[in-house]
């Protein structure tokens, strides 16, 4: 049974979720382009008799611009998009957690059992 109350406290989100959220929809965003553009391409096309086809490279016109160039394209836009938009953050508890604490004493560190 659940029994919020209006005046009880919301626990504050991780703005991490933000990002996430935001960066997400950047994915399904390239996702549905990348779709789109080999869609119109290969159909668009490609929905032509044999005799009319074009090459370019030996291949046919409608699969050199949705595969070859599509391909090219989506690998251009996705590095730019990681270097450039998406952030990088840590996905831990505790985001001031570090796993190898630094350590600031003036013994050195002892590697084993103490003799």
């Amino acid at each position: 049974m659940r029994r919020d109350t209006p005046n009880s406290p919301q626990p504050k989100q991780d703005p991490r979720f933000k990002t996430a959220h935001k960066e997400a929809w950047i994915g399904l965003a390239l996702a549905i382009f990348n779709f789109i553009w080999w869609f119109g391409f290969a159909y668009g096309l490609g929905g032509r008799p044999v005799e009319e086809y074009t090459y370019i490279l030996g291949l046919p016109d409608w699969f050199f611009w949705s595969c070859v160039v599509g391909f090219i394209l989506m690998s251009i836009i996705t590095v730019v998009l990681a270097k450039f938009v998406l952030t990088d953050m840590p996905l831990d508890d505790d985001p001031t957690y570090h796993p190898n604490p630094p350590n600031f004493s003036d013994k050195p560190a002892q590697k084993g059992p103490k003799s």
